[in-house]
């Protein structure tokens, strides 16, 4: 046996002592081999794939004649291009069923699961994860979809990756991947009402920039984060990517796990109490270092609205669009841009404009308790003449809910349209694209040029301001109409 010295016996002790965040013990668990001076090699433990970026990575493979590594760790589903409307008859657009049935081929050839349209665990990558019980704790997740970060709501390490990095998981179970800078956003105190965890983000990143968070990893904490839901948890780390961030994490607690307990691919009763005691050590040291902390009092936040072309242009509901006196010189240029974009003055109010879309959906705001907060405000209601309202559900899973507790009902009678699920008008990539210059409110992630359609323009809203909106046919203060 092997003898230590005092001093190195002190060493270990000291090492072992040194406080760490909640992202360091996770990474430094799964990383494989440390290079000096440049990335790690970093093991993956779920690897999430979609028929959009999936796959030239097959492609890869198949030209060099190897198959997918770990296959059991590899879950596929369609999700970007599937229409949401007739689901049972072909796909109609030509690109769109191509890719679809390419993954439909390349998960039968290489032993994946795949859930494509038909199945009944079908849906957006990021909602039938977690629903699922696929998504765990202290897990390293990866798919080639910059919303992945979604998954970090559970105290995982999730974050999108490209198509020659989907090809190195597929090969290899592993991937080169540096360490980002760490970043602590408390949200402490309560919530007002009418306020929902989407626009505790839009509220952040209207205050950080669409690129304040570039180069971290942001871990988010204080008693109104602990306070939510997990389908609201969710919602919070999904956008993380939208201040530039790599990723977005929540420590997990007893919410977490009442939340995973018993799902599909949750750990059985054999396996279910030592992962919870692995659990239950996931979370950031008293003393733990983050490079950057931001402090933010949830009193301050209402409900938030976007005016511009990219997720950090957004104000309170009440606000006005910045007059050109309170914006830097630097950034005049493509400020004024955007709002020509979005045929909008500098220094205006934007509540009580009308819109002619209303959009929930998304990976964002897709699952039942958004479908559920929807249907309760709604109830009883009829949309405004003139605004068509989409309401499309994260998954099967979630649709089959809806159906059960009556919520299709309730929407059908306020005129809203309840489609089948998928990415829909997130992004115009499949059928559901927004008409040329139409204002649609929105419940998803990007506000770009063009992203829900061809010079469509996208203002992005919780699910509670898109209802309104919908009922009343212009940007509104939901506060106004809640008892």
């Amino acid at each position: 046996m092997s003898e230590q010295t005092n001093d190195q016996l002190h060493n270990a002790d000291s090492k072992k002592s040194v406080p760490k965040t909640l992202f360091e013990k996770i990474w430094e668990k799964h990383i494989v081999k440390e290079i000096e001076g440049g990335p790690s090699v970093i093991y993956i433990y779920k690897h999430l794939i979609h028929e959009v970026t999936s796959p030239q990575a097959f492609a890869g493979l198949n030209k060099r004649g190897i198959k997918v590594a770990r296959p059991s760790q590899t879950i596929a589903t369609a999700d970007h291009n599937v229409p949401t409307l007739n689901q049972h008859l072909p796909i109609k657009e030509e690109l769109s069923r191509l890719q679809v049935e390419a993954l439909k081929k390349n998960c039968a050839e290489h032993n994946v699961e795949m859930y494509g349209l038909g199945h009944p665990f079908q849906g957006i990558v990021h909602v039938i994860g977690p629903e699922l019980g696929i998504t765990q704790p202290g897990m390293t997740i990866v798919c080639g979809d910059s919303h992945t970060s979604t998954h970090g709501a559970f105290g995982a390490i999730a974050f999108g990756i490209g198509t020659t990095e989907v090809e190195m998981v597929m090969a290899t179970q592993c991937m080169m991947q540096t360490k980002p800078k760490l970043m602590r956003i408390n949200v402490d105190g309560a919530l007002n009402k009418g306020v929902v965890s989407k626009d505790i983000i839009l509220y952040i990143i209207s205050k950080i920039s669409a690129s304040g968070a570039t180069g971290y990893f942001v871990e988010y904490a204080g008693s109104a984060i602990r306070d939510l839901s997990m389908e609201a948890r969710m919602t919070i780390c999904n956008m993380s990517i939208e201040m530039g961030a790599r990723g977005g994490m929540i420590a997990p607690d007893e919410t977490t796990f009442d939340y995973i307990k018993g799902r599909l691919f949750a750990p059985g009763n054999g396996q279910w109490e030592k992962k919870l005691e692995e659990w239950k050590q996931l979370h950031s040291d008293p003393d733990a270092v983050f490079d950057k902390e931001l402090h933010i009092k949830a009193e301050d936040i209402e409900p938030m609205i976007t005016y511009g072309t990219n997720p950090g242009m957004g104000i309170g509901i009440n606000g006005h669009v910045p007059s050109l006196n309170e914006i830097d010189e630097k950034e005049k240029t493509s400020f004024l841009k955007s709002l020509n974009y979005m045929g909008l003055e500098p220094g205006t109010n934007m509540k009580g404009r009308k819109v002619d879309y209303v959009f929930i959906g998304s990976c964002t705001n897709s699952r039942i308790e958004d479908l559920r907060m929807v249907a309760s405000f709604v109830k009883g209601k009829k949309k405004a003449e003139g605004v068509e309202v989409w309401i499309v559900p994260g998954s099967k899973q979630v649709e089959k809910q809806a159906f059960q507790e009556g919520i299709d009902k309730i929407l059908e009678a306020a005129g809203f349209q309840l489609r089948g699920p998928g990415c829909s008008a997130c992004l115009g990539m499949n059928e559901d694209k927004i008409p040329a210059g139409k204002y649609c409110i929105s419940t998803s992630n990007r506000n770009f040029e063009g992203r829900q359609g061809p010079n469509a323009r996208t203002m992005l809203a919780s699910p509670l301001t898109a209802a309104a909106a919908a009922i009343t046919g212009e940007i509104t203060d939901v506060r106004e109409l809640l008892s």
